[in-house]
């Protein structure tokens, strides 16, 4: 395995020059209703979930010793907060034209629930940070598959798709900051893996709900061709199933680390060029 691929020294906070408030289409991705509501449904997790893992990150960092050896970790912490909160204000908006469009968003209800449930139960900061990097490493695999592979996202309308991998880029860079907090702070692997195991679970049902409460609204639901292209975007050439079945399965190792890349371009190189060619658009803030 190719060892992990060091983090940028820091991350910058970039606003994305793009207005959403204009609006898009209603099949903003290439005319397809499945890949358009499913990319729908993970837009609509984002605010809320986006949220708990600002909080986690921050409430985590709070109990790092004193002394400048974690100086560093602490400006990370800052640059992942910014970033996220960043992505959270973009899917917002990105959030409200689905509204105008009539589209319903029952996932930030039940993630509010749920997490509002986890507070009551779980005092140890730890346990937050585990989940939160269970679902890091969830986006980061979505992110480098928007990044690497042209059919994830081909025929999708051009604006949308700079949006998607501005989010990628951005996550590719600080997937592992929660990771290397948890560890910072003496992190079990046996937490680590059961919160995995829930999360997988949890993403899994509440993607498909959303998904199909998409496609009821949206009218689609019971066209051929709408399932035929979800099997297309899941089980097809380069699909999420074959992309994705093998980095999930190496959340397990004891010896895992979200920065390490089997590619022969690494995630973090990925990144790295988008953001260089695209900086156009994107404006430092912090």
């Amino acid at each position: 395995m190719r060892p992990a691929t060091p983090p940028p020294e820091r991350l910058i906070v970039r606003k994305l020059e793009i207005d959403l408030k204009r609006g898009f289409a209603r099949h903003w991705h290439g005319g397809r209703a499945y890949r358009t509501q499913f990319f729908n449904a993970l837009s609509m997790s984002f605010p809320v979930g986006e949220q708990f893992f600002i909080d986690a990150v921050r409430d985590a960092a709070r109990a790092l010793p004193a002394g400048p050896q974690h100086d560093a970790m602490r400006e990370t912490v800052a640059g992942f907060i910014g970033q996220e909160a960043t992505h959270r204000r973009i899917h917002g908006l990105y959030n409200e034209e689905l509204e105008r469009q009539g589209l319903v968003n029952r996932w930030q209800h039940w993630a509010t629930a749920r997490i509002a449930r986890f507070r009551r139960l779980v005092s140890d900061p730890r346990h937050a940070l585990a989940v939160t990097c269970a679902y890091e490493h969830f986006t980061a695999l979505l992110a480098d598959g928007t990044l690497r592979h042209t059919r994830w996202l081909d025929g999708a309308d051009a604006d949308m798709q700079t949006v998607w991998r501005w989010h990628a880029a951005e996550e590719t860079e600080h997937c592992a900051v929660a990771y290397d907090l948890y560890q910072a702070l003496g992190g079990s692997y046996r937490w680590r893996v059961r919160w995995y195991l829930y999360v997988c679970l949890v993403f899994g049902i509440d993607a498909t709900r959303q998904t199909l409460i998409n496609l009821w609204r949206d009218g689609t639901l019971l066209r051929p061709s709408t399932w035929a292209d979800g099997l297309r975007l899941f089980w097809g050439r380069d699909g999420l199933v074959w992309r994705c079945a093998g980095p999930m399965l190496a959340y397990f190792r004891r010896d895992f680390h979200p920065s390490q890349d089997t590619h022969a371009v690494p995630a973090q190189t990925l990144a790295a060029r988008w953001l260089a060619a695209h900086a156009a658009l994107l404006r430092p803030v912090r």
